[in-house]
């Protein structure tokens, strides 16, 4: 019999996954309701932050695909930067949040349960992502490979929903935008 590798992360790094994966999701919902004070809205950042989800959507396809191809480097440099732009992103929108009133969505009917049915799911799998993606990095730099294609194939496909999502919630709420 094959010997079956863990899901769990090495255990020195599970205290650490735990810890930012609650951290993370508690800080962002404390400071959304958290306005600073006589500092004009970031309104610039919503466009930036949406296009950082789209190219880290194009970052994970170039990723996939490398990775068939058995590009390993270019795997680990394109996912390192997919990584990095998932933080620039959470500091701009919440940059953004701190600063601006909610914008509130205009449209009616069945784009308007569409729209909420994307966003709801966009944030719903934003936080659970969190776990997910340190889990599976931590395989891969623990070169436990086996264990990293396994959470790899469910990680990839919901974190490319929420990089695309992200971009389809954009388009649908900016034309509420106040300026």
């Amino acid at each position: 019999m094959e010997k079956q590798e863990s899901i769990a992360p090495p255990l020195k790094y599970k205290k650490w996954i735990i810890l930012l994966s609650i951290v993370i999701p508690v800080a962002v919902a404390i400071l959304f309701g958290i306005r600073i004070p006589n500092v004009a809205p970031l309104n610039f950042l919503p466009p930036i932050y949406a296009s950082i989800n789209g190219i880290t959507a194009v970052l994970l396809i170039f990723a996939l695909v490398s990775i068939k191809q058995k590009n390993i480097v270019l795997h680990q440099r394109l996912m390192k930067f997919a990584i990095a732009l998932s933080v620039i992103f959470l500091g701009m929108y919440v940059a953004y949040h701190m600063t601006s009133d909610p914008t509130t969505y205009g449209g009616e009917g069945l784009i308007r349960n569409i729209y909420f049915f994307i966003l709801i799911t966009h944030i719903i799998l934003s936080i659970g992502i969190i776990p997910m993606v340190l889990i599976t990095y931590v395989k891969a730099i623990s070169k436990l490979f086996e264990d990293h294609k396994r959470i790899a194939r469910i990680t990839f496909p919901i974190w490319l929903y929420i990089a695309v999502t992200g971009v389809i919630v954009y388009l649908m709420i900016s034309p509420y935008y106040v300026s």
